[in-house]
C-alpha cells in the first residue's frame, strides 16, 4: 500500500533520530496524556447534563465543570510537553541530517558531482530536509494523536450506544477510501514537484554565479525567460498536487457532516422512545465529531507523507551514492617523498561505459626539480590529465605513480596534501585574504603567509588596501581583479609547500612582465619539487624541461621548446600563431 512507503525510506534515516530517543519516548507518552484527557471532556459534559442540568444538582454542576477545567489543564500540559520534545528531536534530526549530507558531499569524487547537479545537492540539503524534519515531528504528534482519538472515540462511542455506532460502518470505509486514492494520486505529482524545484535551484543558481556575465554580454532578459520557463513548470505541478490536495477537505467534511446528521437522526429518535439520555446523545455527537475529525487530521497528515517519502529517497540517494575515489584498506600514510611522476599508458572517459576516451594512452615521467609544461587546444584534455594525479577522477585504465607507488594505493589526504594546485577557475572564500592564502595550513604564521604572498607577487597589492592581509573579501572574491584572484590561489598552494606543484592555466589573466616574475619566482623556490604547468600561451612554459602537445588526448609531440620547434610543426603552427613582436621580450628560455 502506497502509505507505508515512507516508514520504509525513513527506516534508513532512522539513526540520526537515535541521539533523542528520550525526547521520542517523551513526546508520544504526553501525546497519550492529551488524547485521554480530550476522550473524558465529553462524558463529564454528559454527566453536567443529565446530573445537574437535568436534576437541577448545581453541586454536581459546578464540581463536574472544575473537573473538566482540570482535565483540559493536564491536557493543555500534555499537548504543549509533547509539542516541545517532538520539536527538540525532529530539529534535531534535520540538524544531524544536514551536517551528515554535507560531510558525504564533500568526499564526492568530480564523477559523483557531475551526476547529481549542484542544484540538486543544494534542494536536498535544505528543502528536502525540511520536509523530513516536519515529518518527524508529525510521526511523534499527529500519527498518535489521531490514531488514538479514532480507536478511543469509536470506544466510547460503542460503549454509549452501540446502534448508533453502526452509522460509522459507512462513514468510516468511505473516508478510508478517500484518503487511499488521495494518497495514491498525489505521490508522483510531489515526486515530480522536486524534481522541478532541483530546475529552479539550478537556474538561479547559474544566474546568481554568473550574474557579471549576463550583465556584460545583456542577457537578462533571456535568463528571466528560462527562469519563468522553470519556475512556471514547478507552479503548474504544484499547483496539480495541491488542487488534487484541496479535494480532500471539502468531501472529508461533508462526510462529516452527514454523519452528524445522521447522529441526530437516529439518536432523536432514540431519545424520543427513552434509549438514549440528552447529555449521552450529546457526548455521542462529540465522540463522533473527534473520530471523523481525527480521519480529517489523519488524511492531511498522510497527504503530507506523500512529499516526505519523495524527500526521503532523495536524501538517501546521496547517502548511498558511494564515492568511486576511497582509500585502500593497506594506503600508503608516508610514501611521497619526492614527487617523482610517471604516467604509464593512462587512458581516460567520464563515463566507463563510454568508448569515446577523453585521455587515450598517456605516457610521461616528471622528475623532482622539472618542470612540465601542457600545451594544447582547448578539449585536448589538459585539465582532466592533471585532474588524475590528485585521484579528481580516477583512470579508466593504466597506472598513476608517485615515487613508486600507485596513487590508488596511497592514502587520499596524504596524497592531496603533497599537491599544490591551482585550478582553471579560482574559487575563493568569504573572509580575508589572510585567511584565504592559509586555507590549506591554517596553523600557518604571519611570516609564511607573506612569503607565498611575495612569491606569488601578491604582496604589493595586498599592501595597497588599507587593511592589507586583513582585508575582506566579497563573495568569490569580488573586489579584486582577475588577476589578482590568481595569484592569491598561487599563494595558497605556494603556502604548503607541495612536492608537487599543478599549475592549471593560472597565470591567464596576468600580464607578461608579472607572469615572468613569477615563473622567476617559482623556479627558484620551487626548485626541488614537480612542477607542471597547464598554459595556453607558448611565453608561460618556453622555458619548461620538456613540453607536452596533447590534441585529442594524446600526447603528440613532446620536449623542450629547442628540440619542439625542430621537430613538430603542430607547436611551430602554435608558436607562430601566438608569438608576436611584443612579447619576444617576455619568452626567451630562461637561463
Amino acid at each position: 500500500m502506497t502509505i507505508i512507503h515512507p516508514v520504509n525510506s525513513m527506516r534508513k534515516l532512522k539513526g540520526y533520530l537515535k541521539p533523542y530517543l528520550l525526547w521520542c519516548a517523551l513526546a508520544p507518552l504526553l501525546m497519550v496524556v492529551e488524547v485521554f484527557m480530550d476522550l473524558l471532556q465529553p462524558t463529564l459534559m454528559a454527566s453536567i447534563v443529565d446530573q445537574g442540568l437535568m436534576k437541577n444538582d448545581q453541586a454536581h454542576i459546578i464540581t463536574t465543570g472544575l473537573s473538566m477545567l482540570g482535565v483540559a489543564l493536564i491536557g493543555l500540559l500534555g499537548g504543549a510537553g509533547c509539542t516541545l520534545f517532538s520539536s527538540i528531536a525532529s530539529q534535531n534530526f534535520g540538524n544531524d541530517l544536514r551536517i551528515r549530507l554535507f560531510e558525504h558531499i564533500q568526499s564526492f569524487s568530480n564523477r559523483n558531482l557531475d551526476r547529481i547537479k549542484t542544484g540538486s545537492l543544494i534542494t536536498r540539503i535544505t528543502n528536502d530536509v525540511v520536509q523530513l524534519q516536519t515529518f518527524v515531528q508529525m510521526i511523534l504528534r499527529s500519527f498518535v494523536r489521531s490514531p488514538l482519538l479514532l480507536v478511543g472515540s469509536l470506544v466510547m462511542a460503542i460503549r454509549i450506544s452501540p446502534k448508533l455506532t453502526l452509522i460509522l460502518l459507512v462513514s468510516v470505509p468511505l473516508l478510508f477510501i478517500l484518503l487511499y486514492v488521495l494518497i495514491k494520486l498525489s505521490f508522483p505529482l510531489f515526486a515530480k514537484m522536486q524534481v522541478k524545484l532541483d530546475g529552479v535551484n539550478t537556474v538561479l543558481q547559474e544566474n546568481l554565479s554568473g550574474i557579471r556575465v549576463i550583465k556584460a554580454f545583456v542577457r537578462s532578459e533571456q535568463e528571466q525567460r528560462r527562469f519563468n520557463a522553470a519556475n512556471r513548470e514547478y507552479t503548474r505541478t504544484a499547483i496539480k498536487a495541491i488542487r488534487l490536495m484541496a479535494l480532500n477537505m471539502p468531501i472529508m467534511t461533508l462526510i462529516l457532516n452527514a454523519s452528524i446528521v445522521a447522529v441526530l437522526w437516529f439518536g432523536g429518535l432514540q431519545h424520543w422512545n427513552g434509549e438514549l439520555a440528552v447529555g449521552e446523545l450529546i457526548a455521542f455527537i462529540n465522540y463522533v465529531t473527534q473520530l471523523l475529525m481525527s480521519m480529517v487530521m489523519l488524511s492531511n497528515t498522510l497527504t503530507f507523507v506523500s512529499r516526505a517519502k519523495v524527500s526521503a529517497d532523495r536524501v538517501n540517494e546521496v547517502l548511498e551514492t558511494a564515492d568511486d575515489i576511497v582509500d585502500l584498506p593497506d594506503a600508503g600514510q608516508d610514501v611521497i617523498h619526492f614527487g617523482r611522476i610517471e604516467f604509464n599508458h593512462v587512458s581516460f572517459a567520464y563515463d566507463d561505459a563510454d568508448e569515446n576516451l577523453v585521455l587515450e594512452d598517456i605516457s610521461f615521467v616528471a622528475k623532482p626539480g622539472e618542470t612540465v609544461a601542457i600545451l594544447g587546444a582547448t578539449g585536448a584534455g589538459k585539465s582532466t590529465l592533471v585532474s588524475l594525479i590528485p585521484r579528481l577522477y580516477e583512470a579508466t585504465s593504466g597506472s598513476i605513480k608517485i615515487d613508486g607507488t600507485d596513487v590508488r594505493g596511497i592514502s587520499l589526504d596524504h596524497l592531496r596534501t603533497r599537491i599544490g594546485f591551482v585550478m582553471q577557475q579560482t574559487i575563493l572564500f568569504s573572509g580575508t585574504i589572510r585567511d584565504n592564502i592559509r586555507y590549506g595550513r591554517p596553523e600557518a604564521g604571519d611570516e609564511d603567509v607573506q612569503q607565498a604572498a611575495v612569491r606569488a607577487e601578491a604582496d604589493s597589492f595586498i599592501r595597497g588596501f588599507p587593511d592589507g592581509y586583513d582585508t575582506l573579501l566579497g563573495q568569490r572574491g569580488i573586489n579584486l581583479s582577475g588577476g589578482q584572484k590568481q595569484r592569491l590561489s598561487i599563494a595558497r598552494a605556494l603556502l604548503i609547500q607541495p612536492m608537487i606543484l599543478i599549475l592549471d592555466d593560472s597565470t591567464s589573466a596576468l600580464d607578461a612582465t608579472t607572469e615572468l616574475r613569477i615563473r622567476q619566482q617559482l623556479k627558484e623556490q620551487m626548485r626541488s619539487s614537480t612542477n607542471i604547468i597547464i598554459a595556453q600561451r607558448v611565453s608561460s612554459v618556453i622555458d619548461a624541461d620538456r613540453i607536452l602537445i596533447l590534441e585529442n588526448g594524446r600526447i603528440v609531440a613532446q620536449g623542450t621548446h629547442l628540440e619542439l620547434m625542430q621537430s613538430s610543426e603542430i607547436y611551430q603552427d602554435i608558436l607562430q600563431s601566438q608569438l608576436k613582436g611584443e612579447e619576444e621580450t617576455y619568452v626567451q628560455p630562461q637561463s
